[in-house]
């Protein structure tokens, strides 16, 4: 490891999760359905046909979970907030048995000294709003806005930083276009208009949070990767432009005042949706930028496929995690300095982080993951080189606190830095985790000697 005196003193130190990958519950006080109990219920999307309704049992389990995080020493938890339990009708009337949920989560936090970092999409629509169009639809991002000034009205008293929406290129790509996510489409002329009103919901939750909140800290979190062209190719260094637009510049230049990239609005050949002011109200200004990062990619031209006519090409020779994806810590800290250099970050949050292996519990009742330890240090010795060439990084956020319902995958990925045996809901500290810990208190004592 780098010198971790390289992290500024009062470095975040967090670990996250979602509500529907942890929360399970999904029929209990009010709560009702949401695209993802759709799409994990219909047969064949999800492997194992795995599904949310019981995932950890985080809704029951949550106290025993604040444990585990004051045992890790992190001080900072980011958690979403399920829209389908607030505002079960997706608009309408709050459900205030839903809402007290996270009014007991966000006092429990703040008892145990863990800064809470709430999520407000994370991806589970109600299935109510997907019905009457979902987010292809400008109606829902009106209604996440007044969801959103809910949110903030309930919980602003006590809770400073706020995120809009988690990795909205999911959402919208994956879910719209792959078709390998909640909604489970298809469709570049539905796609688009999808991603446009993400990012219109994402600046009118800005001013709802606000306008209910003060001096709340408002960020976005995006997950980005950056694409390198299979070959020296005039076509794959245009398609690796192609993937840059489609992962990066689609998302980051609208929400910092630049408009949606005009070389990608070509490729996808679909009008957008805009009406005066949209623009001004996507790039609200952000007191922060979450970046969510796993591997690089390697792109190659592909014309027969859909937008953005790209395919990715698997290095050989490289390390990979049980996920099949590229480990590669440089690229975090190539992201890291972008987002500074290019877009003027004042504060970034390395939201997300992480690797999934295949653990299994020891005959000693343990659970060893030397390949997570390792991920881990290298990629937070990328967070301290991009640190030091003046990337303002405040914070660290590992993918997962728990092993959870990995969306598409199900229950086979584990990503958590604690085991959870889904037939006991047993919890172990993994080798990760108590590493993790030591890191932190490690820092602590550095900054306490620097001070």
């Amino acid at each position: 490891m780098h010198d971790l005196t390289s992290l500024p003193a009062d470095f975040v130190w967090g670990t996250a999760t979602a509500a529907y990958q942890v929360e399970g519950a999904v029929a209990e006080d009010g709560r009702s359905p949401s695209i993802w109990d759709t799409f994990s219920h219909t047969p064949g999307k999800i492997d194992g046909n795995d599904n949310g309704d019981v995932a950890c049992d985080h809704y029951h389990r949550w106290p025993e979970d604040i444990e585990l995080m004051k045992r890790l020493g992190v001080n900072a938890y980011r958690f979403s907030i399920a829209w389908p339990r607030v505002v079960p009708g997706g608009d309408g009337p709050v459900n205030p048995a839903g809402l007290a949920f996270y009014d007991r989560l966000v006092d429990a936090l703040l008892e145990a000294g863990i800064t809470p970092y709430p999520t407000l999409y994370h991806w589970d629509l109600p299935q109510v709003l997907q019905d009457r169009g979902g987010w292809p639809a400008r109606d829902t991002a009106e209604h996440f806005a007044a969801y959103a000034a809910h949110v903030a009205a309930a919980l602003g008293d006590r809770v400073t930083q706020w995120t809009t929406l988690n990795e909205p290129l999911c959402s919208a790509w994956i879910g719209h276009l792959e078709g390998t996510m909640a909604p489970g489409l298809s469709d570049i002329a539905v796609a688009v208009p999808a991603s446009y009103h993400l990012l219109l919901g994402h600046g009118l939750a800005t001013q709802a949070i606000r306008a209910a909140v003060p001096h709340a800290q408002v960020g976005i979190v995006n997950n980005l990767g950056y694409a390198e062209p299979a070959s020296d190719s005039e076509a794959d260094v245009a398609a690796a432009r192609r993937a840059d637009g489609h992962s990066v510049r689609w998302w980051l230049d609208p929400v910092h005042g630049r408009g949606f990239p005009a070389d990608m609005v070509e490729v996808y050949g679909v009008d957008l949706p805009e009406r005066p002011g949209d623009l001004e109200t996507i790039a609200a200004p952000l007191d922060w930028l979450g970046l969510n990062y796993y591997f690089p990619t390697t792109i190659a031209d592909d014309p027969s496929g859909p937008p953005p006519f790209t395919r990715e090409v698997h290095r050989p020779d490289v390390r990979r995690t049980a996920m099949d994806w590229e480990i590669r810590d440089e690229g975090l800290e190539r992201l890291l300095m972008r987002l500074t250099d290019d877009y003027g970050a004042s504060r970034i949050h390395v939201t997300e982080n992480g690797s999934a292996w295949p653990d299994v519990v020891g005959p000693d009742g343990q659970v060893d993951d030397p390949e997570r330890i390792r991920y881990l240090e290298e990629h937070l010795a990328a967070c301290i080189r991009a640190s030091r060439r003046g990337a303002p990084v405040a914070g660290y956020f590992v993918w997962s606190l728990l092993d959870n319902f990995e969306w598409a995958y199900g229950y086979d990925k584990r990503f958590g830095l604690v085991y959870v045996d889904y037939e006991t809901q047993q919890r172990i500290i993994k080798g990760s985790g108590h590493r993790y810990g030591d890191l932190i208190r490690a820092h602590r004592r550095d900054g306490e000697r620097a001070a």
